[in-house]
């Protein structure tokens, strides 16, 4: 690498970290800027715009948190609908994962406005969710890969959205319905 690929990455760290316990309302240029310990003009260096540097930032987020999914839920053993439900349920309570869902949930609004890159990048890690959530599904009586990977996916964040607005108990009762349904 050389020292100006350097720099940026390290800019992309420093701001996703800003971004994860800011939120997206200080996802602006100059706290941005500030962030990765520089000044805005210098930042536009580095990126071709805005929206190149908010998407390199919500990309870098996205790996982290799917790095730390896979830590507590490896690929293998795939495991059914009920049990992978309640391992991600329960993963995404954890101390270290709680920073990303608010995030997500900032991305998601901007989505629905039609932001951009929100709506793209939001699109993006959604698809990528449901890959990682699809080769953790036990596979079809036939060898397919589970056609429940929709349906957990759309679970999990409809959970979380209730649990999000004060309604964690309809989120709870929902995991264990869902689980009970699914066996």
């Amino acid at each position: 690498m050389n020292i100006r690929n350097d720099r940026r990455e390290a800019a992309i760290e420093r701001m996703a970290d800003h971004v994860l316990s800011k939120g997206l309302g200080a996802a602006t240029l100059r706290p941005l800027a500030a962030a990765a310990g520089t000044s805005d003009r210098m930042l536009l260096y580095y990126f071709a715009d805005k929206d190149e540097l908010l998407t390199a930032t919500l990309d870098r987020i996205a790996t982290r948190m799917i790095v730390q999914l896979d830590a507590a839920i490896p690929v293998e053993p795939r495991r059914p609908f009920p049990v992978l439900l309640e391992q991600v349920w329960a993963a995404l309570a954890s101390e270290s994962l709680q920073p990303f869902m608010p995030l997500w949930l900032d991305l998601a609004s901007g989505a629905a406005r039609g932001l951009q890159p929100h709506r793209d990048v939001a699109g993006e890690i959604a698809d990528g969710f449901l890959a990682w959530v699809t080769i953790r599904l036990q596979p079809e009586s036939d060898g397919e890969p589970s056609l429940l990977a929709p349906l957990l996916l759309a679970s999990i964040e409809g959970m979380y959205l209730l649990k999000a607005i004060g309604r964690g108990a309809i989120a709870e009762s929902a995991v264990i319905e869902l689980a009970s349904r699914s066996q």
